[in-house]
């Protein structure tokens, strides 16, 4: 298969479970309370098969949505998996309020507190506007990592880790041709240079040299409304970096760039344990499966 089609393999972790996704369908592989293999698949919508997703520098915004709506919706479906009878389940306005606050906390977390930042470093240091703004982008670097690192101490999250490091070790495994055992899949590596931690990594680093580029802020809301207005051109250039470098992944200097998107991922990714691997390799099974049943059929 072309490394074209191979980036079309995707994957998150999610609750007990990994999601897989292809260019046509998607795949959710959950272990259930009761032991078994819980599986969800649909078809993806039109838009991932527009000329649109094929587009440079368009194709990058695809992602982001996929990350932001069919991320969140693998995250509930496996959550509600969890519940039981007793339990409340994440629907309705439950699950609207859910979303608009871990958006928000998003927004002010990684947006608007290292924009206070910056403008403080500006107002109470008098720094010129090149500092104030490459203080900013330090800012959200630290906050990225600092988070990821601090929720990877939780017992939950560690799991959510290992079920990430189960999705990679997959994905490896399959692009070099081996056989999906969980045995054989064991070998492979935790990293992969297309992992949503690298592109959020590649994301705050490109703005850091974008946003340095830019003038003075009259004000904390014009730098926080600049970045926001910014955001979708960065997740362009970000996943066009993240493809390319992928695709040449051998060669040495791109082997360079990419150690610290793989360095990062040493944060998001554990040793996952064998049935941990059996979920993921079900998942892209499943996915691959629906990807065959919508290929156009020969005459």
């Amino acid at each position: 298969m072309a490394k074209s089609q191979l980036t079309t393999y995707g994957g998150q972790a999610v609750i007990e479970g990994v999601m897989m996704r292809g260019g046509q369908s998607v795949a959710i592989a959950m272990r259930a309370p009761d032991g078994e293999i819980a599986i969800h698949t649909e078809t993806l919508g039109g838009l991932y098969r527009s000329r649109w997703a094929k587009v440079p520098f368009v194709r990058g915004l695809v992602i982001l949505w996929d990350a932001l709506s069919l991320g969140m919706r693998a995250l509930t479906i496996s959550a509600n998996l969890q519940t039981t009878e007793e339990e409340e389940k994440l629907e309705g306005r439950a699950l609207t309020f859910t979303l608009l606050t871990s958006i928000a906390f998003a927004i002010g977390l990684f947006g608007l507190l290292p924009a206070a930042a910056g403008h403080a470093t500006g107002a109470w240091l008098g720094a010129a506007p090149w500092l104030t703004n490459l203080a900013e982008g330090l800012a959200r670097l630290v906050i990225l990592i600092a988070y990821i690192w601090g929720i990877g101490r939780m017992e939950e999250i560690k799991r959510v880790y290992r079920y990430h490091g189960a999705e990679h070790k997959t994905i490896n495994a399959f692009e070099a041709g081996a056989e999906l055992t969980p045995e054989n899949v064991a070998k492979f590596p935790l990293e992969h240079p297309r992992c949503g931690t690298a592109f959020l990594l590649t994301v705050v680093v490109f703005s850091i040299i974008l946003f340095s580029l830019l003038g003075p802020m009259p004000s904390l809301l014009a730098r926080f409304g600049t970045r926001l207005l910014l955001l979708p051109f960065l997740a362009s250039i970000a996943y066009e970096y993240l493809r390319f470098t992928a695709n040449h992944i051998q060669h040495p200097l791109i082997r360079i760039l990419v150690k610290p998107n793989l360095a990062l991922q040493r944060l998001t990714t554990a040793e996952p344990d064998a049935p941990m691997l059996e979920v993921a390799i079900r998942a892209f099974q499943e996915m691959r499966q629906g990807e065959q049943a919508l290929e156009p059929k020969s005459p």
